[in-house]
């Protein structure tokens, strides 16, 4: 039986990535339906958020090149929670969340819509795999407050979607036969799939490409920036391999507990 797969994303419905990817994992033979936010939802994290009218989240449906689409007034996080719930027909058995504009890479992958996604997906079970595109470009700056490099993200229209799409497609005979609930994060520079050096697995760094900066603040507000961060490289870490030309993928998973961590004994609540 063919294998059913969800593709949603943070960059929203009408994010030109999110087609490409939908139309190369349904060229790989796959069932596809699209179930995306009708508007922008990044660094949303896991968050379960929906704006509802009288009470209700508006899906609605798109036709896309004979794929079915959904706009849903919900962030990626909830949509996949609505699939286990049989919104958009029956189970899905992979989760496929992207093509997000910029890396998702290091430690900021905690703050990641994209990433927050297939994290859900994975505590139903459900193999998933997030995708981005290493956009950001330090060469093209503005000034802040703290003197760090903003960093400016291209125009759609000139960013090599197509190549993370193939990149994901590739992958999806391994992980159709990997455990339930495996995961993986995988990021591809945005540059023509020829010019890729390959892919490689890789740690996540501890720190992501970018971090947030005071820009500007006064009475009653503030104003922040996305600067690159200054944190060296670390070999073999997924930003490292990036800033090298070749794509990353890494295994990932939904939180878990820590053993081995000796905690306070248990002693009755004080009065």
């Amino acid at each position: 039986m063919t294998a059913r797969i969800l593709v949603t994303n943070d960059d929203g419905i009408d994010a030109p990535g999110l087609r490409a990817l939908a139309l190369a994992a349904r060229d790989a033979g796959y069932e596809v339906v699209v179930a995306a936010p009708r508007e922008e939802a990044s660094g949303m994290s896991a968050a379960l958020t929906a704006v509802t009218s009288e009470g209700r989240i508006v899906v609605e449906k798109r036709d896309w090149e004979g794929l079915i689409a959904y706009g849903v007034t919900a962030s990626p996080a909830y949509i996949v929670v609505l699939a286990g719930l049989g919104v958009f027909g029956s189970p899905f058995d992979i989760v496929l969340s992207g093509p997000n504009r910029g890396a998702n890479a290091g430690g900021a992958v905690l703050h990641s819509g994209t990433v927050g996604a297939v994290l859900t997906a994975a505590n139903d079970g459900v193999r998933a795999m997030a995708v981005s595109l290493d956009v950001l470009n330090p060469s093209e700056v503005d000034a802040t407050a703290s003197g760090g490099a903003v960093l400016v993200v291209p125009d759609d229209a000139v960013l090599h979607w197509d190549t993370a799409a193939r990149m994901a497609a590739d992958l999806l005979e391994w992980l159709a036969d990997a455990p339930p609930g495996t995961v993986l994060n995988l990021n591809v520079p945005d540059r023509p799939v020829a010019d890729v050096k390959g892919l490689r697995e890789a740690t996540l760094a501890p720190f992501g490409q970018a971090q947030m900066a005071l820009a500007e603040s006064g009475e009653g507000f503030v104003r922040t920036a996305i600067e690159k961060t200054g944190e060296p490289l670390i070999p073999g870490s997924d930003t490292a391999l990036l800033a090298e030309g070749y794509a990353t993928v890494t295994a990932i998973r939904p939180p878990s507990q820590v053993t081995g961590v000796r905690l306070p004994a248990q002693r009755p609540a004080s009065r």
